[in-house]
């Protein structure tokens, strides 16, 4: 599948996760396998008010591209605005608009997976942002749930809809709002989403290995995957699957490898956000890259308690050689 001249052999894509997917993780995950990143969901309304945490949060470094920016909102020329802001002022691949998106935070203004449950609305955002993008030569993609519930499965008409509009590609996350991250993903849904439409449709949801991944394109038929909770902790993911994809021997990273990795990440993000806020929201990632390993948990109190990088890296260090 192409988006915007970019050739993606498999289409292995990193997803958005807000709070987690940033230009250092986006980074990581790219150089270790992922073909295309998302950024954290960004609000249409925020950008129109030039709210500067919010330009940081669009910011796409060239050693992510490609990637797309996603916006989210619930208002056509709200999110039309957004649109033609951040092509006139940023670097980067694509457009996502979030219909995904199940918190409640963000349903309770109508936003993210809210849409489901208004087509018309639905379809109108996507025309707009489309028509507001094409004059940049700018693509639009979807992400999308299941649909609202379990009785209202509607992932085929929403994609429909979204063909209709001049989107380039959906990606679909196999389960409703109101399963959240409840098991098992849905893949009967993603296989009618793709039967649906000729444009590229994306499977999204529990892909944890490179057979999870595998199991999901020859069940649904999917033109891609997108990786989301399995690459946290575990960014070598996208290696894994790529070598699987190109039946190839998969190697994994050993101990060194593994900590170069994790050193490398925690300075962008110090490099990037300055050593006090970086060190505090680098405290879940180090949690993730040593779960599973017999000294996990007293590690993790350590490391909540540090405020040091070096002394990080020593905790972390000493688990993953137990």
């Amino acid at each position: 599948m192409k988006i915007k001249g970019a050739e993606l052999k498999h289409g292995l894509f990193l997803a958005p996760m807000a709070g987690i997917s940033d230009n250092a993780f986006r980074q990581t995950c790219r150089r270790l396998g992922a073909e295309f990143a998302v950024t954290e969901m960004i609000s249409a309304k925020a950008v129109n008010f030039r709210n500067a945490k919010t330009m940081g949060l669009a910011k796409i470094e060239s050693g992510e591209l490609p990637a797309a920016i996603q916006l989210f909102g619930s208002e056509a020329g709200s999110m039309a605005d957004a649109a033609k802001f951040i092509c006139e002022n940023f670097e980067f691949s694509a457009i996502d608009i979030n219909m995904g998106c199940p918190a409640p935070k963000i349903i309770g203004g109508g936003d993210g997976s809210a849409l489901m449950r208004n087509p018309p609305l639905a379809g109108a955002i996507m025309r707009a942002v489309v028509k507001a993008a094409e004059v940049y030569g700018m693509p639009v993609s979807v992400k999308i749930r299941g649909g609202w519930n379990e009785k209202e499965k509607n992932a085929p008409e929403i994609a429909k809809i979204a063909e209709e509009s001049g989107i380039c590609a959906i990606f679909v996350h196999g389960r409703t709002r109101e399963r959240m991250y409840m098991p098992p993903v849905d893949l009967d849904v993603i296989k009618k989403t793709k039967d649906a439409v000729k444009i590229p449709v994306v499977g999204n949801g529990d892909i944890f290995n490179a057979a999870d991944a595998q199991k999901m394109k020859s069940e649904t038929n999917c033109d891609g995957v997108m990786v989301a909770r399995g690459s946290l902790g575990n960014p070598w993911i996208f290696g894994e699957i790529l070598c699987l994809f190109e039946n190839r021997q998969y190697t994994p990273p050993t101990t060194s490898e593994k900590l170069e990795t994790i050193r490398t990440h925690m300075e962008a993000m110090v490099f990037r956000k300055g050593e006090k806020t970086a060190l505090l929201e680098a405290r879940k990632h180090l949690a993730w890259y040593i779960k599973g390993y017999k000294a996990s948990a007293p590690a993790r109190k350590e490391i909540n308690g540090s405020a040091d990088l070096e002394e990080m890296m020593g905790i972390v260090r000493e688990t993953m050689s137990c």
